[in-house]
């Protein structure tokens, strides 16, 4: 059985490799894959690398169909900055690639289809939240609490999609809800985690100060983190799943982490961390305006997938800061 990733950044790329160590067969599509970078994660016979564009539908379909895949993990999209700078080409690949994975699914009856989505999409409810635990199933006003950027929108209309193809046509969709996902790799793209744990650790492993003057990479009140290796092993106990009857799941550590948090969990690598603020947060983390206060309930997740994250925050520090360094030392 072969499984369809698309998009061949770090999340796909661990996929890839979760999938080929157990045995089984991936095709991992992309526009541009960036091979180097691709091979420092997952280097397998199992994994074979096909260049395509997931807004064409006829191309995509013909992959599925030559390749004999019955599964699909759908990873790719536009992030936000990329988006700001092109909406038009976002809202394509973001709104109209699902779509197109979704139909192809339809059309081939294929058995499962997992959507990387967002918690973004929770987002501008945060300053009226009050609970404990952040649900899936979260109270919305329509417009009051509406995306707060394009990038969210799109991920609510995927989720959207999915539910409707489950619902009408009987496709079997999983859409998993990743935190703020900390990674690394020489390849392109970077996260605003990413680029919180660079602006630390690239100046410390130098024994230099990390001066934070970007507001984007400081946050009041707290925020949930995931690995983007546990954003894999979600999507393959999505694929996995007997019977995932909520249909979107929250991947998150399940508590929040401050700045501060963050801070000493570099602080364990280089204990002379220094960090010089030049930036006084206002709101929640990359610049949203609600201050977060509650973690999301991840129950759902471990109850109806069998999934729960293997990674600590300083866990995830620790394997992905050499890779910070190493992109610092060659840029």
């Amino acid at each position: 059985m072969t499984t369809l990733i698309t998009g061949a950044g770090v999340i796909g790329c661990h996929t890839a490799r979760t999938l080929a160590a157990r045995g089984e067969d991936a095709l991992l599509l992309d526009l541009r894959p960036a091979r180097e970078a691709i091979a420092t994660i997952v280097d397998s016979p199992r994994v074979r690398i096909v260049e395509a564009d997931v807004t064409d539908f006829s191309a995509l379909s013909d992959l599925i169909a030559a390749h004999g895949v019955r599964r699909i993990v759908h990873t790719a999209a536009l992030l936000s900055t990329a988006i700001r700078e092109n909406p038009l080409k976002g809202i394509e690949v973001n709104v109209m690639g699902v779509a197109n994975v979704l139909e192809a699914a339809r059309h081939h009856a294929l058995e499962r289809v997992v959507l990387a989505s967002s918690t973004t999409v929770c987002y501008p409810t945060f300053g009226d939240f009050h609970g404990d635990a952040f649900p899936e199933d979260f109270a919305l006003k329509s417009i009051s609490h509406r995306p707060g950027s394009i990038y969210a929108a799109t991920k609510v209309t995927a989720e959207h999609l999915a539910l409707l193809y489950r619902d009408l046509y009987g496709v079997s969709t999983v859409s998993l809800r990743y935190a703020a996902v900390i990674s690394a790799w020489s390849g392109p793209g970077t996260s605003v985690p990413g680029r919180v744990l660079s602006s630390l650790v690239g100046p410390a492993s130098l024994g230099q100060p990390s001066v934070i003057s970007d507001p984007y990479v400081v946050w009041r009140g707290g925020e949930e983190f995931i690995d983007a290796r546990d954003c894999a092993l979600a999507n393959v106990a999505a694929l996995d799943a007997t019977h995932p009857a909520q249909g979107v799941y929250t991947v998150g550590l399940g508590h929040l982490c401050t700045f501060e948090d963050f801070e000493r969990a570099v602080r364990l690598l280089y204990p002379s961390l220094k960090v010089e603020l030049r930036t006084v947060p206002t709101g929640g983390f990359a610049g949203f305006a609600h201050v977060r206060h509650a973690a999301s309930d991840i129950d759902a997740a471990a109850r109806e997938l069998g999934w729960r994250p293997a990674f600590s925050l300083a866990q995830s520090v620790a394997h992905f800061a050499p890779l910070c360094v190493a992109s610092t030392a060659h840029p």
